[in-house]
């Protein structure tokens, strides 16, 4: 069974803690006793240094035009592509060849179309996925000739279903 409390809830708000009454503090230590501890601050620096929010701003050469031909073989990267067989190789440039060929018919059928901001996005995405295909093709990278062409394919025949 439980105990109802001594107060009820509705005055117990209205009492206050009694404080005791302060005794004389032991460990009290007289202010003479106290040795007075001089403040020194360093001095203020003459100029002050500004912390950067953004990175810092990419450092562009004077002309590249300037370059020498062995600085331009330099800047160029490496190309990676992965070895195929000349079977391999025929049948990727095939794809890639008529991924194009896809492609190009659907943005000649769209030409001269009035096109809204998001088709008129994906004609330029479409023809810079073509020009990519063609430049990995001229390398002779088939893999990545093939990869392009056909997103560029995918993408003509979105534009062209929307139209």
């Amino acid at each position: 069974m439980r105990k109802r409390p001594a107060i009820p809830w509705a005055t117990a708000v209205q009492v206050k803690p009694v404080s005791q009454p302060r005794t004389v503090e032991i460990n009290s230590v007289p202010d003479d006793l106290l040795p007075e501890l001089p403040l020194e601050l360093p001095p203020f620096p003459g100029h002050l240094t500004t912390v950067r929010t953004a990175p810092p701003r990419p450092r562009v050469s004077a002309s590249p035009s300037a370059a020498t031909g062995t600085e331009a073989e330099k800047l160029e990267a490496p190309v990676i592509a992965p070895q195929l067989t000349p079977q391999e190789s025929a049948v990727a440039q095939q794809q890639t060849n008529q991924s194009l060929g896809i492609a190009e018919k659907n943005l000649e059928a769209a030409r001269g179309k009035n096109l809204n901001a998001a088709q008129a996005d994906l004609v330029s995405k479409i023809r810079g996925f073509i020009k990519d295909a063609r430049e990995a093709a001229q390398i002779t990278d088939w893999s990545r000739a093939r990869s392009l062409a056909k997103k560029a394919q995918v993408l003509s025949e979105e534009l062209s279903s929307s139209l």
